[in-house]
C-alpha cells in the first residue's frame, strides 16, 4: 500500500493537469494504473436483454473516448482526482459475448410476442446473464479486497447485479438510491431472470439491502405499482410526477432532496441509468421518457448526501449509447460527466480528498 502511495505521488509529479487529455488516454485523460488509484471503474460491455433500442454495450468505450475532454478542477472535490481513478480494460470477450446472447434474445423474443416460449433458448439466455452476473461479481470482489472503491460502468442495467451482491457480502445493511426512468421492479422480464427490467427486483433478493429509494421514475407497470405497495417498508418510490407536483406548488427541490436522504441508511449505492436524466442529455440511450431531471439537480442531490454524513461504498453509469454517427457523441459525454462527478463525490463521502 505504501508503494502505491509512493508511486502514485510521482505519477501525479509528472504529470500536467491542465494537458491531461492530450498525453494521456486512461480515463479522464488521467495517467494511474490500477494498482495507484483509489477510484477502480469496472466496464462492463454487455447488452443481451435490452428490449428497445440496442447501443449500451457501447457505452464504456465512448464515456472513456468523451472522458478526455473533461477538465479536472471540480467545486465539489478539487483535488479528488490526485486520489487515483482508473478503468480496467474494456473486456473484449465479454462485448462479443454479449453480441451473440443478444442475436439469441432476438430469436427468442420474435417467438415470445407471438406467445411462444422458446425454452431451450430461455435457458440458455439465463444462463449466459447468470455467467455475466458471477464475472462481475467476482471482479467487483477483487478491487474491493485490495481497498478500491468500486464503480461499474454499463452496458444495460442488469450488469450492476453481480456488484451488489458482493456488496451484500461485505455491508451489514445498505440503502440503494436509483437514478431511473424506470422501476425495473418486473419478476422475469419476457421470461428472461436476469433482465435490465428486473434488475432491482432481484436486488432485493439481497437480505442486506436494507432500502431503495427510486426517484425521477415515469415509467411504471401495474405489477411494479403492486410491487412498490407490497415493499412499502423497503422501497420508496419518488416519481417524477410527484417531485415535480410538490416543486410545482411551492417546496424547494433542496426540502425534497432531504426528505428524499432521510429515508436513506448510513451507507448508499447509488445506481444512475442514464435516462433518468431529461431526454436532450441522453438521447440516444436504449428507453428514453420525457420528463426527468437536469444533471445540476443530481449533483445537488449527491452532494446534500454527503453533507448529511451518508457514505457512498459504491455505484454505477449504465445505459448510455452513443450515436452511430461518430462525429455526433454527446450521450458519452454527458455519460462522462456524470461519471466523473460520482468518483469526486464518492471520494468526498469516504473523506478522502
Amino acid at each position: 500500500m505504501e508503494n502505491n502511495r509512493k508511486k502514485l505521488e510521482e505519477t501525479i509529479a509528472n504529470f500536467n493537469p491542465n494537458e491531461n487529455g492530450l498525453t494521456h488516454h486512461g480515463i479522464f485523460g488521467l495517467p494511474f494504473s490500477i494498482e495507484e488509484s483509489r477510484v477502480v471503474l469496472v466496464p462492463v460491455p454487455w447488452e443481451a436483454t435490452v428490449s428497445y433500442k440496442e447501443g449500451t454495450a457501447d457505452g464504456p468505450k465512448a464515456i472513456l473516448d468523451a472522458s478526455q475532454q473533461i477538465d479536472l478542477y471540480d467545486p465539489i472535490n478539487g483535488d479528488g482526482w490526485k486520489q487515483g481513478i482508473a478503468m480496467a480494460d474494456i473486456p473484449t470477450n465479454i462485448y462479443f459475448n454479449s453480441k451473440q446472447v443478444r442475436e439469441k434474445t432476438s430469436k427468442y423474443l420474435d417467438k415470445y410476442v407471438e406467445n411462444e416460449i422458446d425454452t431451450e433458448l430461455q435457458k440458455q439466455i439465463n444462463a449466459d446473464c447468470l455467467d455475466l452476473k458471477n464475472y462481475v461479481k467476482e471482479t467487483t470482489a477483487k478491487y474491493l479486497s485490495e481497498d478500491k472503491i468500486v464503480g461499474v460502468v454499463g452496458g444495460d442495467h442488469s450488469v450492476v447485479l453481480g456488484f451488489l451482491e458482493t456488496l451484500g457480502e461485505k455491508h451489514k445493511e445498505f440503502g440503494i438510491l436509483q437514478i431511473d426512468a424506470h422501476a425495473d421492479l418486473r419478476e422475469a422480464y419476457e421470461g428472461l431472470e436476469y433482465s435490465h427490467a428486473s434488475i432491482f427486483y432481484n436486488a432485493l433478493k439481497i437480505k442486506n439491502v436494507k432500502k431503495l429509494i427510486q426517484i425521477g421514475v415515469r415509467d411504471i407497470s401495474p405489477g411494479e405499482s403492486e410491487t412498490i405497495k407490497k415493499e412499502k417498508d423497503r422501497i420508496s418510490t419518488f416519481t417524477d410526477y410527484e417531485i415535480r407536483k410538490s416543486i410545482f406548488e411551492g417546496k424547494s427541490w433542496g426540502k425534497k432532496c432531504d426528505e428524499i436522504i432521510k429515508e436513506l441508511p448510513k451507507e448508499v449505492y447509488i445506481s444512475f441509468d442514464i435516462d433518468g436524466l431529461q431526454p436532450n442529455l441522453c438521447p440516444n440511450t436504449g428507453t428514453p421518457v420525457p420528463g426527468g431531471f437536469t444533471i445540476e439537480e443530481l449533483v445537488f442531490l449527491f452532494e446534500r448526501l454527503v453533507s448529511s454524513g451518508k457514505k457512498i461504498i459504491g455505484f454505477d453509469v449504465n445505459e448510455v449509447a452513443p450515436a452511430k454517427d461518430i462525429k455526433d457523441q454527446w450521450d458519452g459525454n454527458v455519460g462522462a460527466r456524470v461519471l466523473y462527478k460520482l468518483c469526486l463525490l464518492t471520494l468526498k463521502s469516504q473523506k478522502i480528498k
